[in-house]
């Protein structure tokens, strides 16, 4: 179903309902999509053309916000199906999605080859002439409706964010955090944590794009996990603060010969604790097992920091 701007969320059936979006945009009869799940989520893309009255034909434009494979790992197949779709992607991302083999062999070391199968799909390239790279402050035009693109660092450097002027609200990939449908409290309210997910983690960056984010007054947020979120300065400061609690556990952590056990307790311990104050109606084990992945990779992607960091304090040896 769509809004009252055109803008339609698309379930992409990663992973669980309700945990991965893609957007359709439709404007005076042509669409662009803002990122797109996995290879397995190009029936649902579809479909939503069809309920839409668009055709593969009428898709001007597929935005990647950023090239994790949750939100990019499709986007070689489905650009086989848009006979007219240009890629709009950010400078570090796009060489990743003209020749994908470095993304995949990543991915593939990580969680092997028969998941990558499972839960992504083949990954496709997609031809250098239907790439557009998108720098800071470029706007894409969808049939005369402006989508402007900045770059958004923090939890990824080939990052970028969306602003769409009609409805004035942010496409924001995960520079906005994680916000399932399943935590928001009995008045509807959201609830949100940020995603610190390996390897790209800067804290100080992400908290700047926030900021730039909120400097628009933007009336909601479209996230990819999961779907628009109003209450935007409330979810900002939400957000701010568990950056700098998440940093400060790994900070404390940093020393540890448990380090990862103890920061995987301790970060469950912090999200725990702050759905029970939104007034989240889940049980703590609840809680546990919805966010057990992203704890592991949150956990993870403060450890890849803390690592940066390390390097980064080390005295230069002079020979």
């Amino acid at each position: 179903m769509s809004d009252a701007h055109g803008i339609v969320t698309i379930d992409t059936g990663f992973q669980r309902p309700r945990f991965d979006a893609a957007y359709l945009i439709v404007e005076n009869g042509r669409g662009a999509f803002i990122d797109c799940g996995t290879q397995h989520s190009i029936p649902a893309m579809l479909d939503a053309l069809a309920a839409h009255g668009l055709q593969p034909g009428d898709v001007d434009w597929l935005i990647l916000t950023h090239v994790h494979l949750d939100h990019a790992g499709g986007a070689g197949a489905l650009m086989r199906r848009l006979p007219n779709a240009r890629l709009a992607v950010h400078p570090r991302g796009a060489p990743h999605m003209i020749d994908p083999e470095k993304l995949v062999a990543g991915a593939t070391a990580v969680y092997g080859e028969e998941e990558i199968a499972r839960s992504y799909g083949e990954i496709l390239p997609i031809d250098e002439a239907r790439v557009r790279v998108v720098e800071d402050g470029d706007t894409i035009e969808l049939a005369g409706r402006p989508l402007l693109c900045i770059d958004t660092p923090g939890h990824a450097r080939h990052h970028l964010c969306v602003w769409d002027e009609r409805s004035r609200s942010w496409f924001t990939g995960d520079t906005f955090g994680l916000s399932y449908r399943e935590f928001d409290n009995d008045d509807g309210a959201p609830f949100v944590i940020p995603t610190t997910s390996p390897v790209q983690f800067e804290p100080e960056p992400l908290k700047q794009s926030i900021a730039t984010l909120l400097a628009r007054d933007p009336q909601a947020m479209y996230l990819t996990h999961f779907g628009r979120v109003d209450e935007v300065q409330r979810l900002a400061v939400d957000l701010v603060d568990q950056i700098d609690a998440m940093v400060a556990l790994a900070v404390a952590a940093d020393a540890r010969e448990d380090r990862h056990a103890w920061l995987v307790t301790a970060l469950t311990g912090l999200y725990i604790s702050r759905a029970k104050a939104h007034g989240c109606p889940l049980s703590p084990d609840d809680v546990r097992a919805l966010l057990g992945v992203d704890i592991e990779l949150n956990a993870q992607g403060l450890e890849v920091w803390l690592a940066r960091q390390n390097r980064a304090s080390r005295p230069v040896q002079v020979r």
